[in-house]
């Protein structure tokens, strides 16, 4: 399986996911607009293990939506949550979204 991206939003496939059940299903939330990716549809679990978020999708695939962006179909498999950084001149910095 290939990453999946959705504006600064990285999925990267893992073998297994472990960790404490996190209750919702939000993998990042905009500090300006509040805007949110998450998950709206299909069968998943988001796990946090040393301050890193994954998540298990169960059903075929699940919905990954944010308002700014279109909806991506996650399939089903262990992924690890990340947030991606570019360099700058200055130094590395998250990606704005």
């Amino acid at each position: 399986m290939q990453p999946i991206r959705q504006g600064d939003v990285i999925l990267q496939p893992v073998p297994q996911v472990e960790g404490e059940k996190i209750p919702h299903l939000t993998l990042a939330e905009g500090e300006v607009t509040g805007h949110k990716h998450r998950i709206t549809e299909g069968d998943a679990k988001l796990f946090l293990k040393n301050d890193t978020l994954y998540l298990r999708v169960y059903s075929t695939t699940a919905l990954l939506s944010h308002e700014e962006h279109k909806a991506i179909a996650v399939p089903q498999g262990h992924w690890m949550v990340k947030i991606q950084r570019e360099y700058e001149p200055e130094g590395w910095r998250y990606v704005a979204d």
